[in-house]
C-alpha cells in the first residue's frame, strides 16, 4: 500500500501481467472465465461511514466470496496496525482470517478494494495457482482479481492530491487500467461509470489505449500502416533467408520455417496472450484455442 508516498506509474510489469492472464485461462478454462461476465456492482460493496465497522466488513467479504464462487469459505475480518494494506492467513479452510490495516477504520469506502485482493488470494490458493516469487505472485493476484470482476475496486482506491496519495495493490494504476480494459473488451463491459476517483478513471483510459494497441499489431488486419510495412519487410526477409532470427528484436511476431513446410508466423492472441501459429499465406482467420477469440489476419 502506497500511503502518502510516491506512486509508480506506467507499465513496468506488463509482461508478467500478460503471463498472468494466460495462466488464468489455462487454469480456469474458457467456460469458467465466462461465469465472471458480470463485475461486482458498486452497490453490493458500498460502505457508509454510518455502517458498523465489523458487520460492514463481514458483509463486503461475503459478497466477494459469493462473486468468486467460494460458497463454503468463511472470512473473519479484523483490524490492526500494520505496514501493508491487508493480510490473509491461507490455511486448508473453510475459515480464513483476514487482517486489515487500521487505516481502513476511517477509509471505509476502500475496504472492498482491500478485500477483493485478499479473497482472491484464497481463490488462487484453492486453485493451486501461483507464480514463484512474492512480487510476481502478488501481480498474479491483482491481475486475477481485476480480470475476474472485482479489481476495479483497487483502481478506484487510487487517489493523488498534490503530495498526498493512496494506492492499493502491486500493479501501477495504468496496469490496473490495462487489465480492466482487457476484461471490458472481452465481455463488452463499460466500467467507466463506476469510478469515484478521477485519477483512477484517467489510469483506466491510459490502460484502455494500451489494451487496444494489442489488437492493432501485425499480422492482425487492424494493424496500422507502419506496422504492416514493417511486417512485410520482415516476412520478405524470412522468405528469402529462412533462418533465425526471422523478425526484428522486439517485434510482436516471429517466423519459423522447417524443411519443406511452409513459412509460419507466431504471434500473441490480443485477448489472452497465448501464442498462435498460422501459415503465411495472405488473409486467414485464426481462432485462439484458449480463449476462443476469432482473429482476422493478413499473413
Amino acid at each position: 500500500m502506497a500511503n502518502d508516498g510516491p506512486v509508480e506509474h506506467g507499465f513496468p510489469h506488463l509482461e508478467t501481467v500478460r503471463t498472468a492472464i494466460t495462466a488464468l485461462y489455462k487454469r480456469l478454462s474458457y467456460e469458467t472465465v465466462q461465469t465472471f461476465a458480470t463485475s461486482v456492482a458498486p452497490a453490493d460493496v458500498a460502505f457508509c461511514d454510518t455502517d458498523d465497522l465489523h458487520l460492514g466488513a463481514q458483509r463486503v467479504a461475503r459478497e466477494l466470496v459469493r462473486h468468486y464462487g467460494l460458497p463454503d469459505a468463511r472470512l473473519v475480518v479484523s483490524f490492526r496496525e500494520m505496514k501493508h494494506a491487508a493480510n490473509v492467513e491461507l490455511t486448508a479452510g473453510p475459515e480464513y482470517f483476514v487482517e486489515l490495516n487500521d487505516r481502513f477504520r476511517t477509509h471505509r469506502r476502500d475496504i472492498g478494494a482491500a478485500l477483493a485482493h485478499e479473497v482472491m488470494h484464497v481463490y488462487l490458493h484453492r486453485l493451486d495457482l501461483s507464480f514463484p516469487g512474492l512480487r510476481d505472485n502478488e501481480i498474479l493476484t491483482d491481475t486475477a482479481a481485476t480480470y475476474l470482476g472485482a479489481g476495479w475496486l483497487l483502481l478506484d482506491a487510487f487517489r493523488e492530491h498534490g503530495r498526498s496519495s493512496q494506492k492499493l495493490g502491486y500493479l501501477t494504476p495504468e496496469e490496473f487500467g490495462y487489465v480492466l480494459a482487457k476484461r471490458a473488451l472481452f465481455f463488452g463491459e463499460d466500467p467507466s461509470t463506476w469510478f469515484t476517483s478521477p485519477q483512477g478513471y484517467e489510469a483506466y483510459e491510459k490502460g484502455l489505449a494500451r489494451a487496444r494497441r494489442d489488437g492493432q499489431q501485425p499480422p492482425l488486419t487492424a494493424a496500422g500502416w507502419a506496422g504492416r510495412r514493417r511486417y512485410a519487410r520482415d516476412r520478405r526477409h524470412a522468405q528469402e533467408h529462412g533462418r533465425e532470427p526471422l523478425a526484428e528484436p522486439g517485434a510482436p511476431y516471429s517466423f519459423t520455417s522447417s524443411g519443406p513446410e511452409p513459412l509460419r508466423v507466431s504471434f500473441p492472441c490480443p485477448t489472452c496472450h497465448q501464442r498462435i501459429r498460422v501459415p503465411v499465406r495472405g488473409r486467414v482467420r485464426a481462432r485462439c484455442a484458449l480463449c476462443r477469440t476469432v482473429l482476422e489476419c493478413d499473413t
